[in-house]
C-alpha cells in the first residue's frame, strides 16, 4: 500500500527521529512510503489563535501538498484531529469544501492506520521496560482512539504497560495555554508525573510529541527519572 506521510512543525524541528522512525514502522507493514519535501503546516496554530483567513492560506498549501488518492500517515493525533474535524468546518460552504472533506477522510494517526486500516497490531517490536500510556486530548477526543495504541504496545516483546491513574485527564499543555496559564499548565504536568511515577514505570508513551513535550519539561524540572517516548519509536525497536 502506497502512503503520504505528514511531518508536523515541531517534529521536524524538535524530534525528527520520531518522522524516521515512523517511517520504519510503516516500511515494516508493508508500505510504500512517499514524502513531498513541499509540506509545511496543517494551519492548526493560526486557526488556534482565531486567526482564520491566514489559517485557511495555509490549509489550501496544504490540500495542494497532499492532493491524491493516498491515505496521508502522521504521528500526531493533534494534527490529524485537526485536519478531520475542522477543515470542513473552514471550508463550509465554499467551492473547496468537497476537497478539505476529502482530505478529511484520508488522513489517520500511525496507531489508527495501523490498527484499523492495516489491521496489524504485530510489528515485531521489541523493547524491554515498564510503560504507562498518557492518553492525549487530540487522540481520544479529537481521534476517538484508546484501545488502538495499548494493541500495539501489548504485542511488544519485553514491554510491560501499566496503567496510570486519570490517564485520560489533560497533560497540561494545550499548545498557547502552556503559555497563557503556565502555573496551571505546570500543575496539570506535575500531577500526570506523579500518577505516571506511582505506577513504576520508566518511561510515558504517547501518540503526540506535543505533550511529551510539555511532558518532559515538566520531568526534568522535577528531576525524575521518568523518560518520554513516542510511540513510533518503541514500535520501530525491532
Amino acid at each position: 500500500m502506497r502512503v503520504q506521510i505528514f511531518i508536523p512543525c515541531f517534529i521536524d524541528q524538535l524530534y525528527p527521529t520520531v518522522a524516521f522512525n515512523m517511517v520504519k514502522v510503516l516500511e515494516k507493514a508493508g508500505c510504500e512510503v512517499s514524502y513531498n519535501a513541499n509540506q509545511t503546516c496543517c494551519g492548526q496554530p493560526a486557526f488556534n489563535a482565531g486567526f482564520w483567513g491566514e489559517a485557511k492560506d495555509v490549509c489550501n498549501k496544504f490540500m495542494q501538498d497532499f492532493s491524491g488518492a493516498d491515505y496521508i500517515v502522521a504521528p500526531s493525533a493533534s494534527c490529524v484531529g485537526f485536519v478531520k474535524n475542522y477543515y470542513s468546518k473552514l471550508y463550509e460552504q465554499s467551492a473547496q469544501q468537497q476537497a478539505a472533506k476529502k482530505i478529511s477522510s484520508r488522513i489517520f494517526e500511525l496507531s489508527d492506520f495501523l490498527v484499523n486500516i492495516l489491521k496489524t497490531e504485530d510489528l515485531g517490536a521489541s523493547f524491554t521496560g515498564k510503560v504507562t500510556y498518557h492518553d492525549s486530548c487530540a487522540a481520544l477526543r479529537e481521534c476517538g482512539l484508546k484501545q488502538e495504541p495499548r494493541k500495539l504496545l501489548q504485542h511488544v516483546k519485553g514491554l510491560e504497560l501499566v496503567e496510570m491513574a486519570d490517564n485520560e485527564t489533560c497533560c497540561g499543555f494545550g499548545g498557547s495555554f502552556a503559555v497563557k496559564f503556565e502555573p496551571i499548565s505546570i500543575a496539570m504536568g506535575d500531577q500526570k508525573i506523579t500518577n505516571a511515577t506511582a505506577t513504576g514505570a520508566e518511561y510515558i508513551i504517547s501518540t503526540d510529541m506535543s505533550c511529551l513535550m510539555h511532558i518532559d519539561g515538566c520531568i526534568k524540572h522535577k528531576g525524575t527519572g521518568l523518560q518520554v517516548l513516542h510511540l513510533a519509536d518503541v514500535l520501530a525497536s525491532f
